[in-house]
């Protein structure tokens, strides 16, 4: 069937002339050739132009609208524009078939149109062999390099996808949505342009995950649309859990009828937690389509091409529009029609220079650039080079209201000029974009049935088929952060007991069998990659818990003081001793004799000071201070020694039996684990254990079995259930607490599917409960004090240091200091006047060792003169002598 073509709107300034008449014969006499240059004149008085829309539809009908209107306005001075328009609702080589004929026929000089892609490829092949410039609406999600090659004279009214669809990602990652759902209509070749590929990348680039892809068939191919719609949404309803749809390129029939049916299946609108993304192609046509098809979008966000609407130009543009348009509901016109006026601008534009070829032409085109009623008029590249501008928009009833805008040069972000709202941009809620639970479907959450450790997940109703009813301390914690999120009342749930280790749990949730998994379940890595897990509640390492043994020693009486105190003690000591002989030896006929004599007396002094057992009578007055001082030392030392060695004997002091991993697997025995944890496997891959010599434990009162038959060395467990085990069983086990500190893992957590919003939310509300101290009293309760927590310490803290007695011991020896320093003074000031009464025999004063020398020559000599006195008057005459 032969394309039909309409030719319309012929508008002229000057009246029709006879010269115009008589040039058109002539060239209608010319050959016909198959290159248009030759055939087609551009300075004829009639501008020709082909467009090429589909006239049935509401954006063929408002496009031609504005290239009337554009014909009339921009028709150079003396000159007519005829558009020439075609139906593009056919086959494409049908209508480049038809644009061919519509060339030859109509002696056009540009074709204008196209927003299909293949439509444009064989028009623009045409074009070619013509010699006509092609102006197309289409566009790319990727522009490939060969296409200015391959089609020389195809100019693209239009930019990449790629802004648009970047834009939709970084809407996605404002909103915290880890999962979406893609709908897009296939064209007639089973195509989507490359879009989806794009948003793909664009997503996976920010970590969210494409749940499913609905690709709805041709409009024009299915009899029975609004079924086939129906069914496809039902099955999206009953196998995914997302609730964000992105819809990309459809046509307006296939999203009216979209829209209708989801909004029967309550998946769209402002009070579900559902989100709907559409794309400029839809969002552009919401100024002018019927109110009745918006009210069926409400809450959906929507991406639209940003221009300006308030010059004089589009003004007086719209009321000519609306003008044109007066029967319809809602006549504004969109960016489709903003373009089509500004593609016949450019042309007439263009031809005001150009000479008669097509080149030149095609030239001007790309080489101008002005301010058009859809924004900046500029190309590169043979495309609209500036960068597209977004607005972001919500329907609300039935109307539109702008959010906020995007743009790319803002880092890929999206920026909120509406400062007054807390949510993000203008948005009072951000739907969660997930299938909520019902009474009709609750949120199914696994919870592990036989937990080694009942302190943190216990099934209290067993015997009941319905397995309800839980206690511990996970599932205080899950309880309490429901309260923090106020889902007490609307979050519907039920707990089922499920059994299989704790990663045939994670793999439940990970196969959508069920929604989630509370109770004592480590975060690992690998685990991360398959769910989405909250914040942790409690820490994990590996601990070793081993039986405890006495820490007896021979040595135990030297533990009160450590090393430090004892060598200070000593060196106070010994100085003390010297400090007490040079004062009394030259008075007290206690501390004469022999040098060994002396060196005796001292030290014996010395020691029965320590007990406050000293005989000895003292003479000199700053020997009595050296005492005082040093008696109330030792009253200090001895009283804090006495002390803490009861204190050690009476708390006995324990010790592990095993002290490292090495030590078991070089003596080759057995350690146990928690049977289904991952703790098994972690020691034979990471610590390379025998798999013979690790056995699995299914209760907490085995561990005792097993330790007290000699069935195991050593028990491995995370450091949650090894503090509640050694709570219990502090007095027979220690734990060797080197392993927890070296061996982290990530914590008990839940687990929830990816992209599920709760795990992000039940992480905020541990945080609250962390942050408020609520988590650390559930903590406490989960061991309450006992023996074993009052008798807790260290060989550390209870050896005193020398923290404790360094000031003591700095006043005792500066004490000593001082009074050695005064008696010396006075033992020199009695050698001055020894050697003025006998200056005559005295060597003249040497260097500095030799007036020292004679100083203890002559300390020496008084002193063997003192011992040479056996009567008190005796003693009295040396003194005065001297």
């Amino acid at each position: 069937m032969p394309i039909p073509f309409i030719t319309v709107c012929t508008v002229s300034r000057p009246l029709f002339s006879p010269v115009l008449v008589y040039f058109l014969f002539i060239l209608f006499l010319l050959p016909h050739g198959h290159h248009g240059a030759q055939a087609n004149s551009y300075k004829n008085k009639e501008i020709n132009i082909g467009v090429i829309i589909d006239v049935n539809s509401r954006i063929g009908k408002e496009e031609q609208t504005a290239m009337e209107i554009a014909a009339q306005n921009e028709a150079p001075k003396g000159r007519s524009v005829s558009l020439h328009f075609l139906d593009s609702d056919r086959d494409p080589q049908q209508v480049a078939s038809a644009a061919e004929n519509l060339i030859k026929e109509k002696k056009l000089i540009a074709i204008i149109g196209m927003h299909s892609w293949q439509k444009t490829a064989l028009v623009a092949d045409v074009g070619n062999r013509t010699q006509v410039p092609v102006l197309s609406f289409a566009s790319l999600a990727i522009t490939s390099p060969t296409i200015q090659l391959r089609w020389p004279l195809l100019i693209r009214m239009a930019n990449e996808g790629s802004a648009q669809v970047k834009c939709i990602a970084d809407i996605v990652r404002a909103c915290n949505w880890r999962r979406v759902i893609v709908i897009y209509e296939e064209d007639a070749y089973g195509g989507d342009s490359g879009m989806s590929a794009l948003l793909a990348e664009a997503l996976q680039n920010i970590g969210v995950e494409i749940e499913c892809r609905l690709v709805l068939p041709s409009f024009s191919s299915v009899s029975n649309a609004e079924g086939l719609v129906q069914e496809e949404l039902v099955k999206l309803e009953n196998e995914t859990l997302s609730r964000v749809f992105i819809v990309l390129q459809t046509s307006l029939t296939m999203v009216t009828n979209l829209f209708r049916e989801a909004k029967k299946l309550r998946l769209v609108g402002g009070e579900t937690e559902s989100a709907w993304i559409i794309p400029d192609s839809i969002t552009n046509m919401l100024d002018s389509i019927d109110k009745s098809i918006i009210s069926s979008m409400n809450g959906t966000i929507g991406i639209k091409t940003l221009y300006s609407n308030h010059n004089k130009e589009y003004v007086k543009f719209e009321k000519r529009f609306r003008a044109s348009r007066s029967e319809e509901e809602n006549s504004k016109p969109g960016i489709y029609a903003l373009r089509a006026y500004d593609s016949i601008k450019i042309i007439t534009r263009a031809i005001k220079s150009s000479s008669d070829d097509s080149s030149s032409l095609l030239k001007n085109i790309l080489s101008d650039s002005f301010s058009g009623l859809s924004g900046e008029i500029r190309f590169e590249g043979k495309m609209l080079s500036q960068n597209p501008k977004f607005k972001i928009v919500k329907v609300d009833g039935e109307k539109s209201n702008e959010l906020d805008i995007w743009t790319p040069d803002n880092n890929g972000g999206v920026k909120n000029t509406n400062t007054k709202e807390k949510a993000w941009p203008g948005l009072d809620k951000v739907p969660k974009g997930w299938a909520m639970p019902s009474k009709a479907k609750p949120m199914r959450i696994a919870v592990p049935a036989h937990a080694r450790f009942k302190e943190f997940v216990e099934d209290m109703n067993r015997n009941n088929s319905n397995g309800e009813i839980f206690r511990g301390f996970s599932i205080e914690i899950f309880h309490k952060v429901m309260e923090q999120l106020k889902y007490t009342d609307n979050l519907q749930y039920i707990f089922e007991s499920k059994n299989g280790s704790y990663d045939d749990l994670v793999e439940l949730v990970h196969n959508k069998t069920y929604d989630a998994v509370v109770g004592d379940i480590t975060i690992l890595s690998k685990r991360s990659k398959d769910v989405e897990f909250t914040q942790p509640y409690t820490e994990s390492g590996l601990t070793m818990v081993v039986p405890a043994k006495s820490k007896e020693s021979p040595w135990m009486f030297m533990k009160p003081f450590t090393r430090g105190v004892w060598l200070l003690v000593a060196f106070i000591l010994i100085y003390t001793m010297f400090i007490v002989w040079f004062l009394e030896h030259p008075s007290n006929p206690e501390f004469k004799g022999s040098l060994k004599d002396q060196i005796v007396t001292a030290m014996w002094f010395a020691f029965c000071s320590l007990f406050f057992a000293h005989r000895e009578r003292i003479y000199n007055h700053l020997t009595r201070v050296v005492i005082a001082v040093w008696l109330f030392l030792v009253f200090v030392l001895t009283a804090s020694y006495t002390a803490n060695l009861s204190s050690m004997l009476t708390i006995q002091s324990m010790e592990p039996s095993v002290t490292s991993m090495e030590s078991l697997k070089s003596n080759n025995l057995t350690v146990g684990y928690d049977k289904g944890a991952f703790v098994g496997k972690y020691l034979e891959e990471m610590h390379n254990f025998s798999s013979t010599n690790i056995k699995e434990i299914d209760s907490e009162e085995k561990y005792i079995k097993e330790f007290e038959s000699k069935g195991i060395s050593a028990a491995f467990l995370e450091a949650p259930y090894a503090k509640v085990f050694l709570h219990k069983y502090c007095k027979g086990y220690i734990a060797d607490t080197s392993h927890t500190a070296t061996y982290r893992f990530g914590g008990f957590g839940f687990a929830f599917q990816k992209g599920s919003p709760f795990a992000r939310e039940f992480s905020e509300g541990i945080l609250r409960l962390s942050e408020k101290g609520d988590l650390k009293i559930l903590e406490n309760d989960l061991t309450p004090p006992n023996e074993c927590s009052m008798n807790v310490s260290s060989d550390e803290t209870r050896s005193l240091g020398l923290k404790s007695f360094w000031g003591l011991c700095l006043i005792s020896f500066s004490t000593s200091t001082i009074c050695f320093l005064l008696s010396l003074i006075h033992l020199i000031k009695n050698y001055q006047r020894y050697e003025e009464a006998n200056r005559g025999s005295v060597t003249p004063s040497g260097s500095v060792w030799d007036k020292a020398a004679r100083i203890a020559m002559y300390f020496y000599d008084k002193e063997m003169g003192l011992s040479r006195a056996q009567s008190s008057s005796e003693l009295s005459l040396v003194m005065i002598q001297s």
